[in-house]
């Protein structure tokens, strides 16, 4: 909503619309913990895999990629800092 000020100039009002608004570093936390419960999600689908008869000749393989996103899920949680408290606010 556009008002004039005492001088006679137009400025810009916020509007308050009961919403609270986060700012771009809750934003940014909330997208962090959406990417890792999908990294999680990943990581669980393989260790089915491994215990699917129909997949032993692909075991190792599934293994390797096991520890590579165990690895990336580590190194994730360390880089932003992630706690296990911080993961059950966003759920």
């Amino acid at each position: 909503m556009r008002e004039m000020n005492e001088h006679g100039e137009k400025h810009w009002r916020e509007r308050h619309s009961g919403r609270h608004h986060h700012g771009a570093k809750t934003f940014r936390r909330g997208r962090a913990l959406e990417f890792l419960n999908r990294l999680r999600v990943k990581r669980d689908s393989l260790k089915q895999q491994l215990e699917q008869q129909a997949l032993q000749e692909i075991k190792m393989i599934l293994l390797g990629e096991l520890k590579a996103i165990e690895l990336v899920i580590d190194e994730y949680t360390a880089h932003f800092e992630i706690q296990e408290n911080d993961e059950d606010t966003n759920n």
